[in-house]
């Protein structure tokens, strides 16, 4: 049997943190989930085994999630890690390439289904 992945939340919204989860255990039943509510926590955790996949809200309380993407852009073995963006805000997805997002979710029109569409292409 596969390592089970480990997967990153990163938002202060804890309700729908739950509903990532949710949907996360949707794509990968043995995914291990790890939360958090600011871009610091998650920072400084990320450490052997690196995540296999960051769900990253933008708007967090403290450094926002573009320190966060700034910070692990910075280091080789977390600049490859796959990102997918959960926000409220409009972001041109194409500016954002370089931080290696694979996708940006509108919270407010986003379906399950493409979260775990997301976790099964990143981590089975």
């Amino acid at each position: 049997m596969s390592k089970s992945p480990l997967i990153y939340i990163i938002d202060d919204d804890e309700l729908f943190a739950d509903c990532l989860i949710s949907a996360i255990k949707k794509g990968n039943k043995s995914a291990k989930i790890q939360t958090f509510n600011n871009a610091i926590d998650a920072i400084n955790s990320l450490s052997d085994p690196l995540p296999s996949l960051i769900f990253l809200d933008i708007l967090l309380p403290g450094p926002d999630g573009f320190t966060f993407l700034n910070e692990i852009a910075s280091y080789t073995d977390t600049a490859k890690i796959p990102i997918v963006l959960v926000t409220s805000l409009e972001l041109p997805e194409a500016d954002l390439s370089i931080y290696g997002i694979q996708g940006i979710l509108n919270k407010e029109r986003m379906k399950p289904s493409e979260v775990t569409d997301y976790v099964k292409r990143y981590t089975n």
